[in-house]
């Protein structure tokens, strides 16, 4: 079930512009022990800037630091060099401002949809009454209205990430970090995971960095595509999505074709 924009009336009024969610990478370097004792580059000095309210896809082979690069910005990853701000504040460990998807749901098992959900409310201080009413209603919003007292393992991969996706913002984050959320999902299901993302984030515009393998997942969903190098990772080239939404890779374009030709004879040449 995909989210449609609220009717508004004629003409529909213009949107505030978003001014919350500036993340800047400052020629950030990343290094860790690895077997031996010796040190290991994973990330090369690299810069980056997410605009509020943007859209950003980092994208490149394997072991090139795309997680590594969205995992410091998180605050879950120290950096041995430069410095990664949030709305001009230096990172410095994990903020529930910066809200965080992976692939693998990490939903609490003995915890019904709506109880994940709520677990990320306590921090606000609101009574369970007011927990469980805001969780419906994050529920409703991924198009999951009904299934508040499921568990996880009654639900499909797919609903479980709607889980996921309405339980992080629930904790309305001034950005949100995606790393590979939909990689475990079937085509068909990873579509429509799309729709809903993009539904979702018109609605928040907060500000997303998304780390995908899939080249057409990137085109799809963002307004940049960031392209990363071989590790140790860093960012070769940047491409501008000017294609306008919705997007569907099975109704492409020659703009959509030619974005894609460029990224893939980029990654085939990142070294």
């Amino acid at each position: 079930m995909a989210i449609s924009p609220a009717p508004c009336p004629s003409p529909c009024p213009v949107p505030a512009p978003v001014t919350t969610g500036r993340v800047r990478v400052d020629g950030v370097a990343i290094r860790y022990r690895g077997t031996g004792g010796h040190w290991v580059e994973a990330l090369a000095p690299t810069d980056l800037v997410l605009e509020p309210g943007s859209f950003t896809a980092l994208v490149g082979p394997s072991g090139c630091g795309k997680s590594t690069l969205l995992n410091a910005v998180a605050g879950f990853v120290p950096v041995q060099a430069g410095r990664i701000d949030v709305d001009g504040k230096s990172v410095a460990g994990p903020d529930p401002e910066v809200g965080v998807v992976f692939q693998q749901y990490a939903l609490f098992p003995w915890l019904t949809a709506a109880q994940n959900i709520g677990f990320a409310l306590k921090r606000f201080g609101l009574s369970a009454a007011e927990r469980r009413s805001q969780a419906l209603a994050g529920l409703a919003e991924v198009g999951l209205e009904g299934r508040g007292n499921m568990y996880p393992g009654q639900l499909s991969g797919g609903m479980k990430q709607r889980v996921a996706l309405a339980r992080t913002l629930a904790s309305r984050p001034k950005v949100l970090l995606m790393d590979e959320p939909f990689g475990a999902l079937d085509a068909q299901t990873r579509a429509s995971m799309h729709e809903l993302l993009l539904g979702v984030w018109e609605a928040h515009r907060t500000t997303v960095l998304f780390v995908t393998h899939d080249v057409d997942e990137a085109l799809v969903l963002s307004d940049r595509v960031h392209v990363m190098s071989a590790g140790p990772g860093r960012i070769v080239e940047t491409l501008d999505v000017a294609s306008p939404r919705p997007r569907r890779v099975d109704d492409v374009d020659a703009t959509y074709l030619a974005n894609r030709n460029r990224i893939m004879r980029r990654l085939r040449h990142a070294h």
